[in-house]
């Protein structure tokens, strides 16, 4: 029987008030009609609810012995996990002539707090990224006459190569299948053009990138912040996961010669994107005003505008009136590689998180006992940032000092400066002067560096962060609105955000904690740890032992492999099917990577799904509406093939399809027409199922095309699903009928030569 905390006492009020009715015999006979009104009644009633509230709270008794036990494992409930972005700044202000410093802890308020977690220099000017585009096959057909005349005109020495100026990531659009700038591209290079707002602005914005004349930083060299973010690509089974290769890059910038020293190679100061292995931020010194500059567009100026590694040429003379210089981004030639993607590049970049600083606070007095706790009245805000929290202890004879935060105080020795932080409750605890020491009586206990957030609130969509609302000043320290207004260019989506774990999650985890003991050893440890990532929303987890993806193969000792599906909050059933992409594999990669037996080699890899079609055709019992039935055997079929689960009942929809509990369609195993006749065949209103047809989607002549399985009408026919794939229904026809159809030609589509024309309604 199941193990469940009793209640210490189940009495209810309606029993107290009975129990109390039943004894007015025994004591007060004459009162013969208790009924209710009575003042006697009344008073029953009173003493039954106080009864009742005094039952309620000591049948709390059970909770408060498991939280009690959550805090003796020394497992707090998990914090909640902060978003963060990528945002670009701009001066919003056109006539804007002087550039704006925006130091760390910059705030945006709405529609949640975030703050800056860098510094950035936001320029008056803008940003337009193009590529040396290389011709298509057409285009090299209709141009290969031209090419030679042009290799005269220019008097090149080798092979003519055409090219179009192509402007990509256009108004800071995200691209999410990415651009590859090395294989797309005849130089290999991205080309960021810098601008003025305006043609007349051209002086101003140029003289923006100086070095400052006064304050703290007068004559330093400036800097430009320029943010990339990479694709979200799904890696394949046999990709090798872990850290992303750094990838070795150059960046320079132009002179404004057209010869010579054309080109100037820019020192990095900093790279948060870790040699463009993720999204961040690159921040580049800028050269002497002197040497910063762009190359005439015009011909008749410059004869070789945009010949060679002279940047892309601009024909748009109001484009051209506005250039200021160029920043040119290529791949070390010493690394060889031959692709390289990013979904979005901008300039005065910065990265966010989704949290708000406070100010610092006097937490309380020390009373000199053991285990002293402090809330630091952060929890109705969100989680603590633990990192960033700073402890300062002022003893009545001493200066303050700081103390230091540590996992387990039973760790810490009786002198040890420490304290535990429980970043989800927002509480301080110090030791018992044997393990930890203890703040003397009458210490003053200080929190500063105060930062609280986190949570799913903070996912939010591109274009929700619309503008900066405070900063703080370089030169004084102090906190308020910039000079002119900042505006912000949210293009990517902030992500990462994750809730704070609930009581009920937390209780469920203490089993699974006594068990694996945060080690993963047996399967179960890693399905259960895999689940516990933070910042990782899997909504199913397949361990695979002894399977190495690399070589498709099991029976490999020490090789363990996890494959990952991505929860999906909204659910269409509908191709394509949820695949993992490379953040969320990384995150529970290195989350499984520190609990795993030192000798097992651990791979976190996505499903490998086999593209099927199936077609069905049914019969419908006499009072069905006809397209109703249709749409639910549609639904019966997409359901009982997803991947995902299904609830805990395991249907679909309100007649069951499955014995598979809640787990989704089993890895590995092959697919008949009989099931799925079978699912057809329980939809209410169906009468009879013909036989089903399976279809495999191949690739012929480059073109996808359904293949029918053999088998059908005669034998089963069965669908081969190897053990790290499942099937992916890509296409699906349901008609009416005694014979499901031979091909996946939908007899209700548009032609492909259809013509839109609109229907007028009829008019009452």
């Amino acid at each position: 029987m199941p193990i469940r905390p009793p209640a210490l006492d189940d009495r209810s009020f309606d029993d107290l008030v009975a129990e109390l009715l039943a004894r007015i015999p025994a004591h007060t006979p004459e009162w013969t009609n208790p009924r209710p009104g009575d003042p006697g009644r009344t008073l029953i009633d009173l003493f039954a609810w106080l009864g009742d509230t005094v039952l309620y709270r000591a049948n709390l008794i059970p909770e408060r012995q498991r939280l009690a036990f959550l805090r003796l494992l020394g497992q707090p409930l998990k914090a909640a996990v902060p978003a963060r972005g990528l945002l670009a700044l701009s001066v919003d202000d056109e006539t804007a002539s002087k550039s704006i410093d925006v130091a760390r802890g910059a705030v945006i308020e709405k529609p949640v707090p975030f703050q800056t977690t860098g510094f950035v220099t936001a320029y008056p000017v803008n940003a337009q990224v193009y590529i040396k585009r290389a011709l298509s096959p057409a285009e090299t057909t209709k141009f290969a006459t031209l090419l030679p005349d042009l290799a005269r005109v220019y008097r090149l020495e080798g092979t003519p190569v055409g090219y179009e100026s192509t402007q990509v990531f256009e108004n800071g659009a995200m691209n999410p299948a990415g651009l590859d700038f090395v294989a797309a591209t005849v130089d290999h290079s991205l080309w960021i053009a810098l601008m003025a707002p305006s043609a007349k602005t051209l002086s101003a914005a140029r003289a923006s990138l100086a070095p400052a004349s006064s304050g703290p930083n007068a004559g330093s060299p400036r800097a430009i912040n320029i943010g990339l973010a990479l694709p979200l690509e799904v890696p394949g089974l046999d990709e090798q996961l872990g850290p992303r290769a750094r990838i070795p890059v150059v960046w320079e910038m132009t002179t404004g010669k057209t010869s010579g020293d054309a080109l100037l190679t820019l020192e990095k100061i900093e790279d948060t994107t870790s040699g463009l292995s993720r999204k961040g931020v690159v921040r580049l010194s800028l050269p002497d005003l002197a040497f910063l500059g762009a190359p005439p567009n015009d011909p008749r100026d410059n004869l070789n505008a945009g010949v060679g590694d002279s940047p892309p040429r601009i024909d748009n003379p109001d484009d051209a009136s506005r250039l200021v210089t160029w920043v040119r981004l290529r791949v070390d030639p010493k690394f060889p590689i031959n692709s390289l993607k990013l979904s979005w590049v901008g300039i005065n970049a910065i990265e966010v998180v989704q949290a708000e600083s406070l100010p610092s606070r006097v937490l309380g007095t020390a009373d000199g006992g053991s285990d002293q706790a402090f809330d630091l009245g952060t929890a109705a805000r969100g989680s603590i940032d633990r990192d960033a929290l700073t402890i300062e202890v002022s003893d009545p004879t001493l200066s303050p000092t700081r103390w230091f935060a540590i996992d387990d105080l039973g760790s810490a020795g009786p002198l040890d400066p420490v304290y535990r932080v429980d970043a989800e409750a927002g509480t301080v605890t110090f030791g018992d002067g044997v393990h930890g020491r203890v703040p003397s009586a009458g210490s003053q206990v200080t929190a500063r560096d105060l930062l609280v957030g986190g949570g799913a609130r903070g996912n939010l969509a591109p274009q929700s962060l619309a503008k900066i609302d405070s900063i703080i000043d370089t030169t004084t320290g102090a906190r308020g609105k910039p000079a002119k207004p900042l505006k912000v260019l949210q293009s990517l989506p902030t992500t990462g955000g994750q809730d704070s774990e609930t009581l009920e999650v937390a209780e469920r985890r203490i089993p699974a904690l006594i068990q694996h003991r945060d080690r993963a050893v047996t399967a179960s440890d890693y399905r259960v740890l895999a689940r516990e990532a933070p910042g990782a929303e899997v909504g199913r987890i397949a361990v695979l032992p002894l399977f190495k993806p690399h070589e498709r193969q099991g029976d490999i000792p020490g090789v363990v492999s996890v494959m990952v599906w991505p929860l999906q909050p909204t659910v269409t059933y509908l191709a394509p099917y949820p695949r993992a992409d490379r953040p969320l594999l990384e995150i529970v990669h290195a989350f499984l990577d520190s609990r795993r037996p030192l000798a097992t080699e651990l791979y976190t890899i996505g499903c490998a799904y086999k593209p099927i079609g199936v077609s069905v055709a049914v019969d419908i019992q006499d009072g069905y509406v006809r397209e109703e039935v249709l749409a639910n055997v549609r639904l019966a079929v997409r359901r009982y093939l997803w991947p995902l689960p299904l609830g805990p009942q395991g249907s679909a929809g309100d007649w069951p399809t499955n014995n598979r509990a809640d787990g989704g369609y089993p890895l590995g195993r092959s697919l008949t027409d009989r099931e799925l006749e079978v699912v057809a065949a329980r939809v209410p209103g169906v009468d009879g199922v013909s036989p089903v047809r399976l279809f495999e989607r191949r690739q012929v002549n480059g073109e996808p095309v359904y293949v029918e399985l053999p088998g059908a009408g005669k034998a089963v026919t069965t669908c081969n699903i190897d053990a790290w794939e499942l099937p992916e229904l890509t296409a699906l026809l349901v008609v009416e009928g005694t014979t499901a159809p031979e091909s996946l030609h939908d007899p209700y589509a548009s032609p492909s030569d259809a013509v839109a024309v609109p229907v007028v309604p009829e008019v009452c």
